[in-house]
């Protein structure tokens, strides 16, 4: 079987009202959604997004112009296709737009593998789990009032949910520890809550408000400061009982290997795109393990819940539900909150033709 097209094609996903982090207002998801056609038949399915559909042509071109690279390419050396990238990116760099670009297709090259073997990715691979705790991320931003976050809090555990996150990053610490109060009070103390700074933080405030929040037994603080600042989520990491999290803005393997090597999170939660597809956030699941670290994932929940399937060191899939409009089929939880990986081949979620000409343009 032999790759004879590689097709593209923009959607852009309106999120129903505009929400708000510590870094900025989100209106939208907007996607480069990726399809290799095969003499086959068979068709392989990936993405890659921006928000507010800033740059998302530059990204669309990058895409593009590794066609050359992927038509004619036997689906199973998508090894070999990787590493030709890698080369021809060195002139631009491993980080950004090129490693979005070779995201892309990678994830619909694995998708097309899974296919062709009739397999879905986890087993492709060698699957950990059936299933995977997954916590809910889709709400709780700080354009929600206090009387709001307890209301999306109780939404989510109506759907099943045991685990869920919020966002800090209010200008007033205390407003933070009331925001937080009012959510825990809401849930009770046995679900699984997460809180994310969004980067926003120095040093020193980050371990100021880090032990107050330590009362309410967060499951993780999540990237208080700039990513970049590996010494100072060190830092924040020693000083405080609630476990960091943090790398979903790292690019590729070698910047968790990086960070692994830094101490710089107790968690580590790879980006799919961010990591250039899925061979490199297999390489930072297995590089954690070998430093008994736990993983997480970020975004591309219906992706990612295979390849966190295949980690023993598997911790949390993020449910996000931005891309969940473009799909037929859709995450399903267990009793227990946590995602069943589905035995479809490929990915196991495919996109709706209908929801594309809905959200194209």
């Amino acid at each position: 079987m032999r790759i004879t097209r590689l097709r593209t094609t923009v959607v852009h996903l309106p999120l129903p009202r505009p929400i708000l982090s510590a870094i900025f207002e989100i209106r939208s998801a907007d996607c480069v959604l990726v399809f290799l056609e095969t003499d086959a038949g068979l068709i392989g399915e990936g993405l890659v997004f921006s928000i507010n559909d800033r740059r998302l042509d530059v990204i669309h071109a990058m895409v593009r112009s590794l066609e050359p690279l992927v038509v004619g390419l036997d689906p199973t050396r998508s090894g070999a296709f990787r590493a030709r990238v890698w080369k021809e990116i060195n002139f631009l760099g491993h980080k950004g737009v090129s490693i979005l670009g070779l995201a892309a297709i990678e994830t619909a090259l694995w998708d097309l593998r899974g296919k062709q073997a009739g397999l879905n990715v986890a087993r492709l691979l060698g699957a950990c789990h059936d299933a995977v705790p997954t916590y809910a991320s889709g709400g709780m931003w700080l354009s929600s009032s206090i009387d709001e976050l307890q209301q999306e809090a109780a939404a989510f555990l109506a759907q099943g949910f045991r685990a869920m996150k919020m966002r800090l990053g209010k200008p007033d610490a205390d407003e933070d520890i009331a925001r937080v109060r009012a959510v825990r009070a809401a849930i009770g103390p046995d679900i699984k809550l997460m809180a994310d700074a969004n980067q926003q933080m120095t040093v020193p405030q980050a371990i100021r408000l880090g032990r107050r929040l330590e009362e309410f037994g967060l499951a993780w603080f999540e990237e208080p400061v700039p990513y970049w600042d590996h010494d100072g989520e060190a830092a924040i990491a020693a000083a405080l009982d609630t476990p960091i999290a943090s790398g979903e803005t790292e690019h590729t393997h070698q910047g968790i290997l990086d960070m692994l090597r830094r101490r710089s999170a107790d968690i580590l939660m790879p980006d799919l795109q961010r990591m250039g597809g899925p061979g490199d956030f297999i390489k930072a699941g297995h590089l954690a393990e070998a430093f008994d670290i736990p993983l997480s994932s970020h975004l591309f929940s219906e992706m990612s819940l295979s390849l966190l399937a295949a980690l023993p060191n598997a911790m949390f899939l993020e449910h996000m539900p931005w891309f969940e409009p473009i799909y037929r089929e859709r995450i399903e939880l267990d009793g227990n909150g946590n995602a069943i990986v589905p035995d479809r081949p490929g990915w196991g979620f495919s996109f709706d033709p209908e929801a594309i000409r809905r959200f194209g343009g």
